[in-house]
């Protein structure tokens, strides 16, 4: 097994900005505490927290560090190898190649190691490559609390995915389908080829129609991209129907926050935002299950190495992208 240096390269930013803030560093490798492991780090994948961290926009995003940012080194999800373990760990091996969502224990995956507690990873799939399965683990949970939120999809619904062609989105509509849905994926006519691909039997081009007024109704709604007033969920709802929020403007989830987990609209129907937490072992057990199936694969957008990190958060600010972007770092 090669020896942990006492250096690494890391993505680093010390002022909240645009990508270009970021810039390469070298840095000390962390030390695994009690609990923790130390990764040996071969890919990650940008997400919106780490985009809205890294420009502190909206400014509730500079809650945890006002006058600079309480994170220096971003990445919430990685995908590589053990290499050290901290003291009262037991449950991987160093060598073991493992996947998981760090953003609970303070970021990091934009560097060569990441000292992580080993409940946050699971053994990464032997049919998902690095690049894939650093792309699953946060959008992955995302996806599975919005299609399990109220109660869990079943054969037969009818799904609406608004911002079906992100990373969240893409997982949303492979899970769904795999759930025996019937899914319409809404996003820009660009992405609309990945969203069919991804499993979608309908389409619908934002820029051309706006499927919450189509007088369609739906059984679930999972809405990436909110921006609507709760009468147009209402319109688009079967009874009973349930609309999970997990992204969109800031004002229109902490409007549903405050609302309730579950505000109740007319006929039984419901709107909230999924009580999400990084590694559900249910929802991580399920989304494995669906990996080893087949039924589930990353959309991979594209995949940058460290170096070129800013041109990663570049293009997701763009909001081009169809599936994740993926930043590597080893091999």
């Amino acid at each position: 097994m090669t020896a942990v240096p006492d250096r690494m390269r890391a993505a680093v930013y010390s002022e909240y900005g645009p990508p270009d803030v970021l810039s390469l560093h070298d840095v000390p490798v962390p030390t695994p505490a009690e609990g923790e492991v130390l990764v040996q780090v071969v890919a990650s994948s940008v997400n919106d927290w780490d985009y809205h961290l890294l420009t502190g926009e909206p400014f509730v995003n500079r809650m945890s560090g006002l006058r600079e940012p309480r994170f220096p080194v971003l990445g919430a999800d990685v995908a590589g190898r053990v290499v050290a373990l901290g003291p009262g760990t037991s449950r991987v091996s160093v060598g073991d190649e493992v996947m998981g969502d760090v953003s609970g224990a303070g970021f990091g995956a934009f560097a060569e190691y990441v000292s992580a507690p080993e409940a946050a990873l699971v053994a990464k799939p032997a049919s998902l490559t690095f690049e894939q399965a650093a792309a699953l683990p946060q959008a992955g949970g995302l996806a599975l609390a919005a299609l399990r939120f109220g109660r869990r999809v079943q054969a037969g619904d009818r799904v609406l995915v608004n911002g079906a062609g992100g990373g969240v989105g893409t997982l949303a509509t492979q899970a769904a389908v795999a759930l025996g849905a019937h899914v319409t994926g809404v996003d820009a006519p660009h992405k609309l080829a990945g969203v069919r691909a991804a499993g979608a039997e309908e389409v619908r081009d934002y820029t051309r129609e706006d499927a919450f007024t189509t007088g369609e109704r739906y059984d679930r709604i999972v809405d990436v991209t909110s921006r609507r007033p709760l009468r147009a969920y209402r319109r688009a709802l079967r009874p009973r129907g349930v609309a999970a929020i997990i992204g969109g403007s800031i004002p229109r989830v902490f409007f549903a926050l405050a609302v309730g987990p579950l505000t109740p609209l007319a006929g039984g129907r419901r709107l909230g935002v999924p009580l999400w937490s990084a590694n559900d072992e249910g929802d991580t057990a399920f989304l494995l299950r669906l990996v080893d199936t087949g039924a589930v694969r990353p959309v991979l957008d594209s995949v940058y190495p460290l170096d070129r990190v800013a041109e990663a958060f570049s293009r997701f600010d763009a909001s081009e992208h169809v599936g994740k972007i993926v930043v590597t770092v080893g091999s």
